[in-house]
């Protein structure tokens, strides 16, 4: 039987937990999640990417726990969470431009604005909203630093759209055609995430690796 878009609800939630939110609050849990993740600075700590893939692989039914979402509703919601999210995060950022941040007593949301905007700086605007969203804390915080910081709204919007629905429904289908090909997937799903975590940062490390090297050649030209 499929769950509905907001199942039960329990007393007590992990919001840590993608199985306890998922278990609590079904698919409308993955949207709201997804927009507190990319729009909310205080939803940093959410577990985005792990919530994304164990939402698909529960898709299939196949856990042992007999719990089965509705993978279009699910694309939806975290696609709308996702996108919404982050518009809203720049909204908020070009309104109150970076006391947002500087107010933060939070030592993971500074780092977090660090590597944002050195992602904007280094690699333009582009192709650092679309990287950001694959990097835990980053995702968080790039959408208010690109409102604050004056990136144009066609470009952010743009972007964010693409690096949005690459990444939500990415993880969620590849969480889906995995729980479709193992029987009792959930048994196995803590490695699973650190894979998937683990390819989902390959582009960025692929970038610092690209431009650190031409800086080198640079230096050695020079």
């Amino acid at each position: 039987m499929t769950a509905p878009l907001f199942a039960g609800s329990q007393f007590a939630v992990n919001v840590l937990s993608a199985q306890s939110l998922l278990a609590a609050f079904g698919v409308l849990g993955v949207g709201v999640v997804m927009f507190a993740e990319t729009g909310l600075l205080i939803g940093f700590f959410l577990p985005g990417d792990s919530l994304l893939f164990t939402a698909g692989l529960l898709c299939t039914g196949n856990g042992r726990h007999g719990m089965k979402l509705s993978l279009a509703a699910l694309l939806v919601g975290a696609a709308v969470g996702a996108l919404a999210g982050a518009q809203c995060g720049y909204l908020l950022g070009r309104k109150a431009g970076g006391a947002l941040l500087t107010r933060s007593r939070s030592v993971r949301l500074r780092e977090g604005a660090q590597r944002a905007e050195e992602l904007l700086q280094r690699y333009g605007h582009a192709k650092a909203i679309v990287l950001a969203r694959f990097v835990p804390v980053v995702r968080t915080v790039l959408n208010p630093m690109a409102g604050a910081l004056g990136v144009p709204a066609r470009t952010f919007t743009l972007w964010q759209i693409a690096g949005g629905l690459l990444w939500s429904l990415g993880l969620t289908l590849g969480g889906y055609v995995l729980g479709s090909s193992i029987p009792n997937a959930d048994r196995y799903l803590l490695p699973m995430i650190a894979v998937i975590v683990a390819v989902s940062l390959i582009p960025l490390a692929a970038e610092l690796y690209l431009s650190r090297r031409a800086a080198k050649a640079k230096e050695a030209c020079g």
